[in-house]
């Protein structure tokens, strides 16, 4: 039976890299998305599928997102993203809706960008304030190496499909590249993906690499350097994604708990100062939670490099 007052479709605030403190919400199961990236920081795509229905209520979805922006210290987006690809939701649209009848901070929808290929996809995200797709290959062999993307998705309709919203969308699209190094963060291949967009108009193009254990340990971070060298392929300027300051204490301003804590985990490996920012409390409080999830057995603390992070155990484990 599903505890009161659980979290079933909403995480964070989630520290973003360009969103603030961001509201995630989850449309789809978790790890239900078109690609099997290896740079995932959720791992493994256990469901790999095109197919667009509902698969989860919207009437709860929308509850769920009122309780959480009824706060002190509301988030400065709400974020359409999560454990999956939230364009496989048939619904997307009315979610967008319904959230806009609910409140007025802004809707951001990040997506792999693959169903934009489809009519109803791109209509379904035009009233959406903010769309950020990406884009991480120039051509179909990497595209297939890197994002390992579902059967019936096609490369060059994917991005015929990208360039097509661009055209009618009339919010802002900042398009993602994320580089790996040794792979992609190359000059051939950054050059083939600016190929790919040079006739695009995007609001922004920023470049991001691995900054949490990935899913496949071949995914390799590349340099700052690189990053910084590569944003002059693009035309405007690209830029580089930062990572999210550290947390004030003053952002302190209302009360987490541990279930809180523990579905932020669940969506994203986090760092002690990820969980401190995202939730806005105070670095004593997160630490005590995450302590408490350890000794249960909630979550586990994972190395990659010097950084420790903690990620939520699988249920039943």
């Amino acid at each position: 039976m599903e505890k009161k007052n659980s979290l079933r479709y909403t995480f964070g605030p989630v520290p973003s890299r360009r969103l603030g403190r961001s509201l995630g919400v989850d449309l789809v199961p978790f790890k239900t998305c078109t690609y099997d990236c290896i740079y995932c920081q959720l791992g493994r795509t256990t469901c790999k599928t095109t197919e667009r229905k509902v698969y989860a209520p919207v009437s709860k979805i929308l509850a769920e997102v009122e309780s959480r922006v009824k706060v002190e210290n509301p988030p400065d987006y709400i974020t359409l993203s999560g454990s999956g690809e939230p364009t496989l939701h048939s619904d997307i649209g009315g979610i967008i809706a319904g959230i806009r009848k609910i409140t007025r901070i802004p809707i951001a929808v990040l997506t792999n960008g693959s169903l934009l290929a489809s009519e109803a996809v791109r209509g379904a995200l035009m009233d959406a304030d903010l769309v950020i797709p990406s884009l991480d290959a120039g051509d179909d062999a990497m595209f297939q190496r890197v994002n390992r993307p579902h059967p019936d998705i096609n490369f060059a309709a994917m991005v015929s499909g990208l360039e097509q919203f661009c055209q009618s969308y009339r919010g802002e699209v900042w398009l993602e590249v994320f580089l790996l190094g040794g792979l992609t963060a190359t000059n051939v291949e950054v050059a083939k993906i600016q190929q790919r967009v040079k006739h695009i108009f995007f609001a922004s193009v920023q470049l991001n690499t691995v900054a949490r254990p990935p899913a496949e340990d071949n995914a390799r971070p590349a340099s700052l350097e690189q990053l910084e060298r590569y944003c002059d392929f693009f035309s405007p300027r690209a830029e580089v994604i930062a990572e999210p300051a550290a947390a004030s204490l003053n952002d302190a301003s209302y009360e987490s708990s541990a279930r809180e804590v523990l579905a932020l985990l669940q969506r994203r490996p986090c760092s002690l100062q990820d969980v401190t920012k995202g939730l806005a409390i105070h670095p004593a409080q997160a630490s005590k939670h995450i302590e408490a999830l350890l000794k249960q057995g909630a979550v586990r603390r994972i190395k990659s490099g010097s950084n420790s992070f903690y990620k939520a155990n699988p249920p039943g484990n």
